[in-house]
């Protein structure tokens, strides 16, 4: 039987902490060559919607699945669906809007993890969405924050999230009148938009800092202008193939110096020890995400693993007869 789990029941079981160590330990195996990735693929559909899937094969646990989505005049639907990598059988189908924001955020504190300098206490978040507050639920997972700056348009929604997080997290959110403000004291930058164009500009950037840029998925958007890409002095992504399809923010720079993409490590590498992070508390570093598939895989075995266990969900009889 197929096990059917629903947005409120991932809610009830996933936490922040269990997406990141299960993206960390991912990046892990993705680095020793246990888990596979393919990276997203797009279709154009009417009114300006589209279709989007990716995979990811984890043979070390014997799960494979996929994430696949459509986005519609302005609505996301998301379904992970996970199978046995030994028997081939449909094992659940997982309802995945939270437990895609849980794990791109999740993705990014490891990323803050391994980058930020140690001693980070001030945070810079531009944007007031749901990945904005994932975003900053994970980086205070991974280090202890004291004060966040927070920037939007919509002065009520940024107030609003300020007051939300101030609460959530019983630290201290300050709404701020501008990017430049938000960043001008960071220590560590989200940038979590629907923004086409920079909305952090490198001559804003503080010493020192660390960069998560996580908003723009398409090749055509940038949420960094040129000069802050060209600030960073240690540069990850979570796929080398799947940027140089879809991350703006280093395509656009990088089409003037194409020999940057050499210099560029993937997030797998840096958790497993195979690439250099950061090597001094001068230099700026940037996490660049897209997103990618076995971050979606993680946290989707960690849910059915979790929904077994205590009997959450519906079983589908699907494929009862053969």
């Amino acid at each position: 039987m197929t096990l059917h789990i629903n947005e409120q029941e991932v809610r009830q079981l996933l936490t922040m902490p269990m997406a990141i160590a299960a993206v960390e330990e991912v990046s892990r195996r993705q680095a020793e060559g246990t888990v596979m990735v393919h990276p997203r693929r797009r279709f154009e559909l009417a009114h300006h919607g589209f279709f989007h899937y990716m995979a990811a094969l984890d043979s070390a646990n014997g799960f494979v699945g996929m994430k696949q989505y459509t986005y519609m005049k302005g609505k996301l639907c998301f379904l992970v669906p996970l199978y046995s990598a030994e028997t081939g059988e449909l094992l659940a189908l997982i309802e995945a809007d939270y437990m895609g924001q849980l794990r791109t955020g999740a993705a990014s504190g490891v990323a803050t993890k391994y980058l930020a300098r140690k001693l980070a206490k001030v945070a810079a978040i531009i944007g007031t969405g749901g990945q904005a507050r994932t975003q900053l639920e994970a980086i205070h997972n991974v280090r202890m924050l004291e004060s966040v700056f927070v920037y939007g348009r919509d002065v009520e929604r940024r107030n609003r999230f300020s007051d939300e997080m101030s609460d959530r997290l019983s630290i201290n959110v300050y709404p701020a009148d501008s990017a430049e403000a938000a960043v001008r004291t960071a220590e560590i930058i989200c940038t979590a938009t629907t923004s086409s164009h920079p909305v952090v500009l490198g001559k804003d950037l503080p010493k020192g800092v660390h960069l998560n840029a996580i908003g723009a998925n398409h090749a055509h958007k940038q949420e960094l202008d040129e000069a802050a890409v060209e600030k960073a002095n240690v540069i990850v992504v979570d796929s080398l193939a799947q940027s140089r399809q879809e991350a703006g923010d280093l395509i656009i720079p990088f089409d003037k110096k194409p020999d940057r993409w050499a210099r560029v490590r993937e997030l797998a590498d840096l958790v497993a020890g195979k690439a250099p992070g950061r090597a001094n508390d001068a230099q700026i570093t940037l996490f660049k995400s897209n997103g990618i598939a076995s971050w979606d895989l993680a946290v989707a075995e960690k849910v059915y693993t979790l929904a077994k266990e205590k009997g959450v969900g519906r079983e589908l009889p699907l494929y009862a007869g053969s």
